[in-house]
């Protein structure tokens, strides 16, 4: 084995270990139910190896691949776009209520669906979306603990890197994931626990101010989003109902809140180009009157935009808003990574659909009707693109009206 392949191998164990053991917090006699392509292979494998190590009774993983996917696209009856495992999604949701850690790896093609029918591809989606619920349900409300990676898949890495060699592409691609997930450094789950620290602080300041909105400013976007009633904020690693606490995200640098249903105002222009299961959608823009999205538009993907916008009455409504440094690691890399998970902690965004039951004092004993006089949206989708950049600034305006600076050129004050 060369010096580089043998520095790739102890990497990516270095990351298995930071998805177990601080992305999951997985303890002894726990399931670990994982979702990931089949080129992800070699991780899924590390990955199992810790979860074992670590005291996991068993780990299942189901495969998805793309070339099936695309095949599905190509040769399936068209009534056939309304059809979703829901048996599946039932399957894992029953595993996650007896107690399972959930996993997924993303590292799909950016552009898998571009070329595919706009109305097929929103059938399937809301289908998939719909049978989701009894496991996302679960995930959204942190009754478990459960984490997000990715794997540097080929077809990534050329949209990242384009004109790059692919083994060139994919290798720059796994430096950048290396970086951002901080296991470059000498102990990465230690580096993680500061990295921790620093997000709970600043989640605990902005708590402390309890503003009644955020107003963002800057170009294309005056946007003013109230925050629903006794919301609370959240970043980096939290406690899920089952006891354990876990990392959601890796990497992250957001600190996140939910946002009031009816409360939104204004108009916002993306600062990033949003991925969305295949689809490429490009410079969008929207305005808000009562907290629903009223106008819509994008410079590429608008058919699937808006087909997402149809999916239900939630969906026109914010879920989430969060709160991301311009100087953050993922954004300093100059990189556009057409992953949301990657492309979310470059800047401060918004998400479309559901809201997180966690982001409300006691949240976890709410019931949904409670949630939703609070102010919790609630949709089948939970779709995040990015408002965040160094034009825009931020004010947190209190209950009278008096407003004070919160970030400066996409920064903190």
């Amino acid at each position: 084995m060369s010096s580089s392949s043998q520095r790739h191998a102890e990497r990516l164990d270095k990351f298995a270990q930071v998805a177990v053991k601080v992305g999951l917090g997985l303890v002894p006699g726990q399931e670990l139910v994982m979702t990931a392509s089949v080129e992800a292979l070699p991780l899924v494998r590390r990955i199992t190896e810790h979860a074992y190590k670590a005291g996991a009774s068993l780990v299942t993983t189901l495969f998805s691949d793309e070339e099936s996917t695309l095949a599905r696209y190509r040769f399936a009856p068209d009534g056939s776009f309304d059809t979703a495992s829901a048996w599946l999604y039932e399957g894992m949701a029953t595993a996650f209520r007896n107690g399972a850690a959930r996993l997924a790896i993303a590292g799909e093609d950016p552009s898998l669906l571009a070329g595919q029918d706009p109305a097929k591809v929103s059938r399937a989606n809301r289908a998939r979306s719909a049978a989701y619920q009894p496991a996302l349900k679960l995930i959204a409300g942190f009754d478990i603990n459960w984490n997000i990676v990715s794997f540097a898949s080929p077809a990534w890495a050329k949209a990242v890197f384009p004109g790059e060699p692919e083994e060139v592409a994919v290798a720059k691609l796994w430096d950048a994931i290396f970086a951002a997930s901080r296991i470059d450094e000498d102990d990465p789950v230690a580096a993680w626990a500061r990295h921790n620290d620093d997000l709970h602080a600043r989640a605990a300041h902005l708590n402390a101010k309890r503003y009644a909105s955020l107003r963002f400013t800057g170009p294309g976007t005056d946007l003013t989003v109230g925050l629903a009633d006794d919301h609370e904020w959240h970043g980096g690693s939290s406690r899920a109902k089952n006891g354990i606490v876990c990392n959601p995200n890796i990497p992250t640098e957001e600190v996140f809140t939910t946002p009031h249903r009816d409360r939104v105002s204004g108009h916002v222009a993306a600062t990033k180009p949003l991925s969305y299961q295949g689809t490429l959608i490009d410079r969008i823009s929207v305005r808000f009157e009562g907290g629903r999205i009223v106008e819509a538009d994008a410079a590429s993907g608008k058919d699937v935009l808006a087909k997402v916008l149809e999916t239900d009455e939630g969906a026109r409504h914010l879920g989430e808003v969060a709160l991301v440094p311009y100087s953050s690691p993922i954004s300093k890399s100059g990189l556009l990574f057409y992953n949301t998970l990657f492309d979310e902690n470059a800047a401060c965004h918004i998400a479309l659909g559901q809201s997180y039951s966690q982001c409300f004092l006691n949240g976890g004993s709410l019931t949904p009707e409670e949630l939703a006089a609070r102010g919790a949206n609630n949709s089948l989708i939970h779709i995040d693109w990015m408002i965040g950049s160094n034009q825009i600034d931020i004010d947190g305006l209190a209950a009278d009206g008096s407003a004070e600076p919160v970030m400066r050129k996409g920064e903190w004050v």
